[in-house]
């Protein structure tokens, strides 16, 4: 078995569930449209030989479901369970004790196998690694056996522009760090208009 995971951590991408930030700007129909949307790039990106990938789900009752595919019935589930972000991180931690591991959102459409590869390649040298966000925050975070000791999820201030910082600053002082391309979290109509702004010479 591989000694390394990728932990997606996802709600069903249904209207009034997820992404009501999105909502806000662009209404509940184009937000659900767009959370399946960098959600089946995600699970493409994150289904690969090299690596076993876990989906964490909220809430409990999606446990089961497929979504008309979308979460393939292949595909292992886990409760993120009751908690704050930090809560539900460290319950993935505590969970999967074993090797390199990563956790990552369903929101950044640019993921692809290369960048998660490059991800679990630097934790052979570094104890962490990051993939930024634009916003501040990150859509990447791995941690291999040499840091696992502790839950470096406590006292973040989440949905901001300091997820990352405080992440950071959890983790020991001697800590080595890798640091990947910085990607755009889709949280709100502003960052859609960006990633569509920034896919525009390829379309």
């Amino acid at each position: 078995m591989t000694d390394r995971t990728v932990l997606i951590f996802a709600k069903p991408p249904r209207m009034g569930l997820s992404k009501t930030r999105l909502a806000a700007g662009l209404g509940r129909t184009e937000a659900a449209r767009i959370a399946r949307f960098t959600m089946a790039r995600t699970i493409r990106a994150a289904t690969d030989q090299r690596w076993r990938t876990i989906l964490y789900v909220a809430p409990d009752a999606a446990l089961r479901d497929t979504l008309g595919g979308l979460w393939p019935s292949w595909l292992a589930r886990a409760s993120q369970g009751h908690g704050n972000l930090g809560d539900r991180l460290t319950r993935g931690l505590e969970d999967n004790p074993h090797g390199s591991l990563l956790f990552i959102g369903a929101d950044a459409p640019d993921v692809t196998p290369a960048l998660l590869w490059q991800a679990f390649k630097a934790l052979k040298r570094k104890g962490a690694v990051f993939g930024p966000s634009t916003d501040g925050g990150f859509w990447l975070f791995g941690l291999n056996n040499r840091l696992r000791t502790h839950s470096p999820f406590s006292s973040v201030r989440w949905s901001g522009p300091h997820a990352m910082e405080d992440v950071r600053a959890n983790l020991p002082g001697d800590a080595r760090v890798a640091i990947l391309p910085t990607l755009i979290d889709i949280d709100d109509g502003e960052d859609w208009a960006n990633w569509r702004r920034s896919v525009s010479p390829q379309e």
